[in-house]
């Protein structure tokens, strides 16, 4: 029930007085962006503006936005790769931030096919926790109610290593559920899950899915919203429920725990749940053996109101999957962030997921906007890009993003394209566009198309002997099966026949290119299975002409075609299948391990 009217928010009625709260700052917040956004600036640069990468740029104590701009550069990861390998080798002297760096958050990105390092101290997981804080108030004016149930979330540590210097570089979602203000936070009605810490602790996969999996079908009932963090990792779920149904009932009817699940910590925890079901036990197995498995997760959680996973940007491509085992349940894209900083949240997390927009939160960081055009040949530091202030973008146009932050970062490119749908009071909200360069992704994966020429070249090597050579190629991220995987389409030129490449040698370029592939690839490949064999599709010869002609066909120049190098267009891909003379995925899982290359 909604709290007196005096507490009324411009957002709707606060479900309680901590909604009222915090729908209260997203208010404050947002009505004064441009002040907030000044303020912050001005706090970065008075703590850190005696750190070394500062001083380079003798901004001489001034901590306005017009010195700022006028003298700091704009960066990318490379620019600042020195000054984080010295902190990750050790160097404790004050490099980017006043305050210690007290790990670093390992970016889903990658350079030179290793994950980015990015900075943080210690208040950022205040921030962090801020900004999740703001969620549920916000979902509750929504879908009333939630704190009758519990939240079925999917969630997992992945592993984490040491840098030289002694740093822990591990992602961000494993450094906020390792820290106090997850596994220590207050009880909140509006938030209890149902799978245990000890379980989304857990660093073995399957131990860590089938402890959460169990704990949900115990408590089905009671659950009245689903997620996990990105949607793949919803239908790896629900994948891995298809795969293991008959042991998870068989340890719900005797009330006994797969031996397969060794973690005392897991075993422990569950064990407090754990009763011999018979009843439960029939009725799930008899869901799950059914033929067909749509609606599979309101048939078994039928109480479930939404889904809670992101689904914008890469993640689109599930939509349709999501939808038939939910029976087309809402999704719910709740907030926007990255390794390199927490942005904003969704202030109407109930939209359709092609209209999602976010709000930025003018608190976080310091943002700019350089505005974006696919055709501008780029900017070079003799002729620097005309950023633009977050209260000063224009609905209609796409920016990139780039952020100068309290941890070190400073007018730094994320590398996302957004584009401005609106704003809230003067805080605008963009929607996601894609990330700039990233060619396929099926989980956090992201491959470019330089990465991609590099693992087709490095593939093609093993073809030689057999006087073949690929003469195109493009590929498609498929995420029809689960987990999701990368087809790479090949027209070969062979010149021996009676010597051509065998199915055997064609399936080791499959693995071959995978050993290719940035190390976020490899993980998703052989840690977290969140992604599946390379696949290879080679195709009749003559078949990037077709492509080429069926291009012109619909209004494509012929002297400015290229072949792309990723399809999505179904009639392409349909067009490629249709030419497709032989069928290879990787034997065998790439080489890959946390440790970092040195």
């Amino acid at each position: 029930m909604a709290v007196d009217s005096v507490l009324s928010s411009p957002l709707g009625p606060p479900a309680c007085e901590k909604d009222a709260k915090a729908l209260r700052f997203i208010e404050e917040m947002t009505r004064n962006a441009d002040v907030i956004q000044e303020k912050v600036l001005a706090e970065i640069l008075t703590r850190n503006g005696q750190t070394e990468y500062l001083q380079r740029f003798k901004l001489g104590g001034f901590t306005d936005r017009l010195t700022f701009k006028s003298e700091i550069p704009v960066i990318t990861y490379d620019d600042l790769q020195p000054e984080i390998q010295r902190i990750a080798n050790g160097d404790r002297s004050h490099i980017l931030s006043a305050l210690p760096i007290s790990e670093f958050l390992t970016s889903s990105g990658t350079s030179a096919g290793e994950r980015k390092l990015m900075p943080t101290i210690k208040e950022e997981l205040d921030r962090r926790q801020l900004l999740y804080s703001l969620l549920m108030p916000v979902m509750n004016l929504y879908v009333p109610g939630l704190d009758k149930g519990k939240g079925l979330y999917f969630l997992f540590v992945k592993s984490e290593t040491k840098t030289p210097g002694g740093l822990l570089a591990r992602p961000v979602l494993t450094s906020y559920y390792k820290s106090n203000h997850f596994k220590t936070r207050p009880y909140d009605p509006y938030n209890v899950y149902t799978s245990p810490n000890e379980a989304i602790l857990c660093p073995d996969s399957f131990q860590s899915m089938y402890a959460q999996m169990l704990c949900g079908l115990y408590e089905r009932e009671q659950v009245l919203r689903v997620g996990a963090v990105f949607a793949s990792g919803l239908l790896r779920a629900i994948r891995f429920l298809n795969l293991n149904w008959k042991q998870l009932t068989h340890d719900i009817r005797t009330g006994s725990l797969n031996p397969r699940v060794t973690d005392p910590l897991v075993r422990e925890c569950v064990a407090r749940i754990l009763r011999p079901d018979p009843e439960l036990a029939d009725f799930v197995a008899n869901e799950c053996a059914k033929e067909s498995w749509e609606r599979i997760i309101t048939r078994i959680w039928p109480n479930t109101k939404y889904l809670d996973v992101i689904v914008t940007g890469a993640m689109a491509q599930y939509i349709p999957t999501l939808d038939y085992y939910s029976g087309g349940l809402p999704k719910a894209c709740t907030m926007y962030a990255s390794s390199e900083c927490y942005f904003g949240l969704n202030l109407n997390p109930m939209s359709k997921p092609s209209e999602v927009s976010y709000t930025i939160m003018p608190n976080m960081a310091y943002f700019e906007f350089l505005p974006h055009d696919p055709n501008s040949p780029g900017f070079t530091r003799d002729s620097p890009p005309k950023l633009v202030d977050l209260a000063d973008v224009e609905i209609g146009k796409e920016y990139e993003l780039v952020i100068t932050t309290y941890a070190g970062l400073y007018r730094y490119r994320v590398g996302d394209i957004l584009r401005v749908t609106g704003f809230h009071n003067s805080a605008p909200q963009f929607r996601f566009v894609r990330r700039k360069n990233v060619l396929l992704s099926i989980d956090a994966d992201k491959t470019d198309e330089a990465e991609l020429q590099k693992a087709v070249e490095n593939a093609s090597q093993l073809l030689r002997e057999y006087n073949t050579s690929v003469v195109e190629y493009t590929s498609f991220a498929d995420a029809k099966t689960i987990p999701g995987h990368y087809v790479i389409y090949w027209e070969l030129m062979v010149k021996d026949a009676a010597h051509s490449p065998s199915d055997e040698v064609l399936n080791r370029c499959c693995l071959a290119m995978e050993e290719s592939l940035n190390s976020v690839y490899r993980q998703g490949r052989v840690a977290d299975n969140s992604i599946g064999p390379l696949e290879i599709r080679v195709v009749k010869s003559g078949t990037f002409e077709e492509l080429m002609d069926y291009a012109i066909s619909r209004g494509a120049s012929i002297n400015q075609y290229k072949v792309p190098r990723c399809v999505s267009f179904t009639p392409i891909v349909e067009l490629l299948d249709s030419r497709v003379v032989s069928v290879h995925f990787s034997p065998s899982l790439p080489r890959w391990t946390p440790e970092r290359r040195r």
